[in-house]
């Protein structure tokens, strides 16, 4: 299925299903994006036999992140009911997910990679959460980097808004699987045939339950209140709003504070 967003494809029996960022070169995921996946997951839920759902960018980029024009302070609420909604729905489907990154992989776009159950990164790609440059934070990032990496590292990325490369991701836990540049397809496939199709479809989904409930917990407990903070108290800064305007306006941010 082709939307004006995203690229589906079913594969291996109907046992993958591949949803494909399609807006290159930087495949935001604004509104229109997150609603397609969206929509798309709703679909997946009665499907029998689902074993991998796949998320990947097309052209040389995963994702540069979310569009920064729907972080403004009017946007930015509804922006994120509907970014966390997507994570949630993504998790309540109860189905591994596996995240294929090529180029750069940043803010919104490390966090819906980050968030899969698996990562293949091909060499020279780069990952990471650059939102603190913008003087506004990562709520999504902030539940699952400690989760995925530990809570010093995470803070690493999420304080400092450094891309990491492929082999540091890695090295980290970031990343699961790292692929030689143009054999991240191959590296994917591979492991798909290795480790998931001969599995219990209903099992993978126990599987994934039990295995992630600490993320779900933080899903429900955490997350809440770091939006909270990030729309009551973060928003009603001047540098948050300036960070935004700046980078919309292509100057230097003027923080104050």
């Amino acid at each position: 299925m082709t939307d004006s967003a995203i690229t589906t494809t079913t594969t291996f029996d109907g046992a993958v299903e591949r949803i494909v960022l399609d807006r290159p070169k930087a495949n935001v995921l604004d509104a229109a994006m997150m609603g397609a996946i969206r929509e798309h997951i709703a679909t997946l839920g009665e499907r029998k036999g689902l074993k991998l759902l796949v998320f990947e960018g097309a052209g040389k980029h995963f994702c540069f992140g979310a569009s920064v024009e729907e972080h403004t302070a009017d946007q930015a609420p509804a922006m994120l009911a509907g970014f966390h909604a997507m994570f949630r729905e993504i998790e309540a489907l109860a189905v591994p997910t596996a995240a294929l990154v090529r180029g750069q992989c940043l803010g919104g776009g490390l966090e819906l990679a980050a968030f899969c159950s698996h990562v293949v990164a091909e060499k020279g790609a780069w990952l990471g959460q650059p939102e603190i440059k913008l003087a506004v934070i990562a709520p999504m990032g902030s539940v699952i980097l400690p989760y995925r990496v530990g809570e010093g590292r995470a803070q690493d990325l999420l304080l400092t808004g450094r891309a990491a490369s492929a082999e540091e991701a890695h090295a980290i836990g970031l990343v699961d699987l790292l692929a030689e540049s143009g054999e991240g397809e191959a590296a994917l496939t591979a492991w798909i045939e290795g480790n998931i199709l001969d599995r219990s479809a209903s099992s993978l989904r126990f599987a994934y339950r039990t295995a992630r409930l600490a993320l779900g917990r933080r899903l429900v407990d955490d997350l809440p209140e770091i939006e909270r903070i990030y729309l009551e108290e973060m928003m009603a800064t001047h540098d948050a709003n300036e960070g935004i305007a700046s980078f919309l306006e292509r100057r230097k941010p003027d923080f104050t504070s």
